[in-house]
């Protein structure tokens, strides 16, 4: 009796068998899927798998500081925060304006626009003192008829300059020969590129100090956290400046290495 039970039995129970190891269960948690438990794999089982973040999930979590964003209006009686961003900005401004002035492989008479020249009188830039022009591709006549007593003076900036000139005094006129424009010189401009992008940061990190000196002065009339909070938002907008002034480097030496 219990042998023809068996046998009645048996085409439904390989069936049920059929659809479990077609369709095995799988354990899935925060987007880790776990392999089935099949013979396989006889040591893994729902209750005591284990998972561990992955390199790239653990720098992504370390990476996301949480940012401030004080408003302005706030904060007005300790720091003006607008007047802040506005030297910071003015310092990526000069380092555009540099980098335009001093670091163009494209010869000009005002590829020299920039130079000052100290006088006796003051401080001059040496289209003020001087008529320049271009005479070749790589000759800069700078005419000193109208300013003769600033021509030692014009020489003398024109050889203290970054851009290594060596200038030749005939009378009035002062011939400027400008360097081929050669690897070398290439490769010495980016480095000059990279001096002002660093001298920029300096600048920078001034503007961020005086910021933070100003506001610790108002550490007795203010909270701790509201001191501390406004710290970070100097930090975080001198870091936002700091990227810029880093893109405005990558961008003029790629123009000037090619």
């Amino acid at each position: 009796m219990a042998l023809s039970l068996m046998c009645l039995l048996r085409p439904a129970l390989g069936r049920a068998l059929v659809r479990q190891l077609s369709c095995p269960r799988v354990l899935t948690t925060a987007g880790v899927t776990t392999p089935p438990l099949t013979h396989q794999n006889p040591q893994l089982t729902p209750t005591c798998a284990r998972f561990y973040a992955t390199k790239k999930a653990k720098a992504k979590g370390k990476g996301q500081a949480a940012k401030v964003n004080i408003n302005s209006a706030l904060v007005e009686d300790i720091i003006d925060l607008d007047e802040v961003k506005g030297d910071m900005t003015a310092v990526l401004n000069t380092l555009k304006d540099d980098f335009t002035r001093s670091l163009s492989i494209r010869t000009s008479p005002g590829a020299l626009d920039h130079i000052v020249v100290t006088t006796p009188d003051g401080k001059f830039p040496l289209n003020q003192l001087g008529q320049l022009s271009m005479k070749s591709p790589q000759l800069i006549v700078v005419n000193m008829t109208s300013s003769p007593e600033a021509t030692v003076a014009v020489t003398r900036a024109l050889r203290e300059s970054s851009m290594k000139l060596n200038p030749e005094v005939d009378g009035a006129i002062i011939k400027v020969p400008l360097p081929k424009v050669t690897r070398e010189h290439r490769e010495n401009l980016g480095k000059l590129a990279k001096q002002l992008s660093n001298k920029a940061k300096d600048s920078l990190r001034r503007v961020r100090s005086n910021a933070v000196a100003q506001v610790k002065k108002a550490k007795e009339e203010t909270s701790e956290d509201t001191i501390r909070l406004l710290e970070k938002q100097l930090q975080q907008m001198a870091d936002n400046m700091a990227i810029d002034i880093d893109k405005q480097l990558a961008s003029k030496t790629k123009e000037l290495l090619g």
